[in-house]
């Protein structure tokens, strides 16, 4: 090395962050596909159009003040703020609009967001009008939510931002959405993935705190609580050693998935325990909505490819370089002939 180029080098106290900080830039700025939030979109958007139709008869009976709470009850249990089908009622009252037509506009308007998301047309606004929508629902029969309801109403929000209509949807087709990979679609999944693993960690840490699932009580209640129970599970009593193994696994499964889903010798294997173990959330617990929720979230953030071909790959080097194969003498004179 001559005196120029250990000239341009900087100071060796400065090396190392700017080397940390051209890590950081890698991990959330590199140039990503944005296929995994396609994948996401669809998903959840599959999912919650799934669960629309399931609660669509029960429509009146959950959010209307005719329903299974009825009046001032429903209002009561319901989380406070202006985003509320209640809200909406008394607004829209003096207009002359009653409460059943209001119900259906805001159900039909959710249910055209989410077809809307899932083809990805006019994505963001999509999004926008699926997240609203349900954060309306859900404020209004807040006594209905669970875990479902809350990962899709925060994942709909993600949307909003994040550029999912790049990538397999009618946006891209007709030229509204940037082609290649972006900034931004490597961001957009950082997020989902860094969000992913605080969840996994806090839910397997604080299942690790206690000891109903170390000695196999946790699986045992969960199977055979009437809420829950889909099967007969009760001859588990005789062979515990399955209860204390499988609640074993859960405690493996959403500890390690912070250390685990990220390297890449690991993370096919990590990828698919998760999502068994939603579907045996689905299955066993009759939790079909959250079980695939949380599949799918999986699946978009770390199942799917999200690096650009890299061009210097041996294999792509090889099919770049090689030949191509000649044609007989007979059909090169007739190709010169015409």
């Amino acid at each position: 090395m001559n005196a120029t180029s250990m000239a341009a080098l900087p100071p060796a106290n400065e090396r190392g962050p700017a080397r940390a900080w051209a890590a950081v830039e890698r991990f959330a700025f590199a140039p990503a596909s944005a296929a995994p939030l396609a994948v996401l979109r669809i998903g959840l958007a599959s999912v919650l159009l799934v669960q629309a139709a399931m609660v669509a008869p029960a429509l009146f009976e959950l959010y209307g003040r005719s329903g299974i709470l009825q009046g001032p009850l429903l209002d009561a249990l319901g989380r406070p703020g202006p985003v509320r089908l209640g809200w909406l009622i008394d607004r829209l009252a003096p207009l002359g609009i009653g409460e059943a037509p209001i119900l259906v506009a805001v159900g039909a308007s959710y249910v055209l967001a989410l077809v809307a998301l899932l083809a990805g047309w006019h994505t963001r606004m999509a999004a926008a009008g699926a997240w609203l929508t349900h954060l309306m629902l859900m404020m209004t029969a807040d006594s209905t939510n669970y875990g479902a309801d809350q990962f899709a109403n925060i994942f709909l929000f993600y949307l909003l931002w994040m550029p999912a209509g790049a990538a397999l949807s009618l946006d891209r087709r007709l030229g509204r959405a940037p082609a290649g990979p972006t900034s931004a679609a490597r961001l957009s999944l950082r997020v989902v993935q860094l969000h992913l693993c605080v969840v996994y960690l806090m839910s397997g840490v604080g299942k690790a705190l206690g000891e109903q699932w170390w000695n196999g009580d946790a699986i045992w209640r969960t199977l055979n609580m009437p809420e829950y129970r889909q099967y007969d599970f009760t001859w588990l009593a005789y062979h515990p050693w399955l209860a204390v193994g499988a609640g074993w696994m859960v405690l493996l499964i959403e500890c390690g998935y912070p250390l685990m889903i990220w390297p890449r010798r690991t993370r096919r294997l990590w990828v698919a325990a998760t999502v068994a173990l939603h579907a045996g959330i689905a299955v066993f617990m009759g939790l079909v909505v959250f079980g695939a929720i949380m599949a799918v979230l999986t699946i978009a953030a770390f199942g799917v490819r999200a690096d650009p071909p890299d061009p210097r790959s041996p294999r792509r080097t090889r099919l770049a370089a090689a030949p191509l194969p000649a044609l007989p003498s007979s059909r090169l004179a007739r190709s010169r002939t015409g």
